[in-house]
């Protein structure tokens, strides 16, 4: 279980994150809502440790996240993919040399450098590119792809790092309607097949409500929502999206449809 105790996160005078308490147990899927500037973004990256807390802790499984350093803490950056609304694919390398930088934490440098990957890794890494429709792909240039490809691609690299967790930073924020559905059916699957937990940060409550089996809502740092989608109330989403809450909630929540993908990641 990811616990969240009192968590906050100060910018000068100003509080991205406030006091935010939160019990997320294993399986689950859910959808970090709210406006631009709510705090959605700093919520997740205190999670992973690329934005330090200033007041509360973090717990998994009963360990302290925000009390590690070193090398538990890059362990812990392993357990706890990370997947960004830009990719950070490297253009010019292929697909799999892409999808296999999800091994780096566990490989000596000189492997990496050298793209010394063992026949088990790349195996691995093809799997995962198969299992989100990418597998054609391989020998691709990276920058040669759209960017709901280039999406799969960086889940199928979060899958290579075995994690527990799995933190989406608005991953479908610069894609057309049709990749964006792709990349969050890819989402669906890695928590379905895999009993992933996903935290995913979503302007669109539409996605959110398709998607999401639990909606967590900030606004201007605090939480003002935890529930069920169905249980998301119209005054609700005024506190979270201001005057584009009748927008969000005139637009019907199209269900989810997921992919049938061709293979499952090799455990």
């Amino acid at each position: 279980m990811l616990i969240l105790e009192d968590l906050s996160r100060r910018y000068g005078d100003r509080r991205a994150v406030d006091g935010i308490s939160l019990a997320i147990p294993r399986g689950r899927f859910v959808g970090v809502i709210g406006r631009s500037g709510a705090g959605k973004s700093t919520l997740l990256r205190m999670v992973n440790r690329l934005a330090e807390p200033t007041g509360g802790r973090i717990l998994f499984d009963g360990l302290d996240i925000t009390a590690l350093h070193g090398r538990d803490l890059q362990r812990w950056r392993a357990r706890c993919a990370m997947i960004f609304q830009q990719f950070h694919l490297v253009g010019r390398l292929d697909v799999l040399s892409n999808v296999l930088m999800g091994r780096l934490s566990e490989v000596p440098r000189h492997r990496s450098l050298l793209k010394l990957w063992s026949e088990r890794e790349r195996a691995l890494a093809l799997a995962a590119l198969d299992e989100f429709g990418m597998g054609d792909f391989a020998a691709h240039r990276a920058d040669q792809l759209s960017g709901g490809q280039q999406q799969r691609v960086a889940i199928a690299r979060a899958m290579m790092q075995a994690p527990d967790l799995i933190l989406a930073d608005e991953p479908v924020a610069s894609l057309d309607p049709r990749n964006t559905r792709i990349v969050m059916d890819a989402l669906a699957e890695a928590n379905r097949r895999h009993g992933i937990t996903v935290l995913c940060n979503l302007h669109s409550l539409d996605l959110a409500r398709s998607y999401c089996d639990r909606l967590v809502g900030l606004a201007d740092g605090r939480l003002v929502f935890d529930g069920a989608p169905a249980d998301l109330t119209e005054d609700v989403a005024r506190q979270l999206y201001g005057l584009e809450a009748g927008e969000v909630l005139d637009a019907p929540a199209a269900p989810a449809r997921p992919r049938a993908y061709p293979a499952a990641l090799v455990a």
